[in-house]
């Protein structure tokens, strides 16, 4: 494949780390979804367990695991992801940040959070793509992270693939709370939610998605902190301005964590 093909952006449910162990509707998705999209060049990933202040982006050339999780199965601890990380495009990455007036940087010695080797061991098992992970900034809203995105667009042009990588739906206190389990069925306040996004986003309402929080049904108890939906709007800016979403995948973990996940263009 050339490497400047032009894939899509792409928002990826990654729920919790052991559906990297488990057969479902969501790691079927994943593990043929990687081959009907065929290889990037690259890929940069807006995960939402790398947290910082200002954007910034991960330059190690081979970068190690991080087991960001508690309380799992032990087979998970023992599971890598050994695809290289590309130094040159974070670099690449940052550059096209300060141009477009944000104050980036790179570091290192910051492995593979659970955001992106989960979803990323299935969709590209292989290994062979460098991955650079960029941060969220969980207090600086939607619109801040559609402009993050909108300013890494033109990497597109490259044969680079970007995904923001969260959950749909993710509420753990509820979850524990409420005594969910792998038969439950989602709850109506969840399903709401979660058909708003689905109309909202194929309608390409931005704006919509934006002010998400004042406009979206039962938005606070879907997300009570914003870090893994902020991956969304992420892959929405990246697809540039106009661009409309499409739901490629719609399933449930546990009742109460949407899996949805959607491509941009």
């Amino acid at each position: 494949m050339s490497q400047n093909t032009r894939f899509p952006t792409l928002f990826l449910s990654h729920g919790a780390p052991n559906l990297a162990l488990h057969n479902s509707a969501a790691r079927e998705f994943l593990e043929s979804y990687g081959r009907q999209l065929g290889k990037p060049k690259a890929i940069v990933v807006s995960t939402a367990h790398f947290e910082t202040g200002a954007p910034a982006l991960t330059a190690d050339k081979q970068p190690e695991m991080i087991y960001d999780f508690g309380g799992f199965e032990r087979e998970l601890y023992q599971m890598t992801y050994k695809a290289p990380g590309s130094p040159e495009l974070a670099a690449h990455a940052g550059a096209l940040l300060d141009q477009a007036g944000f104050k980036s940087s790179q570091v290192t010695h910051r492995g593979y959070d659970h955001g992106t080797w989960v979803p990323l061991k299935l969709l590209y098992p292989d290994a062979d793509v460098p991955v650079v992970q960029i941060s969220i900034q969980p207090h600086a809203g939607a619109a801040h992270h559609v402009a993050l995105g909108r300013a890494l667009a033109p990497l597109r042009d490259e044969g680079v693939l970007l995904v923001g990588s969260g959950t749909a739906t993710h509420n753990l206190h509820e979850f524990f709370r409420g005594g969910y389990n792998a038969d439950s069925q989602s709850p109506k306040w969840v399903t709401e939610f979660a058909n708003w996004l689905h109309d909202k986003v194929e309608a390409g309402s931005l704006d919509d998605i934006v002010n998400y929080r004042q406009r979206a049904p039962f938005a606070k108890e879907n997300h009570p902190t914003e870090d893994h939906f902020l991956p969304l709007p992420f892959a929405f800016g990246a697809a540039g301005e106009g661009a409309k979403g499409k739901r490629v995948h719609s399933s449930h973990q546990f009742g109460i964590m949407m899996m949805d996940a959607y491509t941009f263009d």
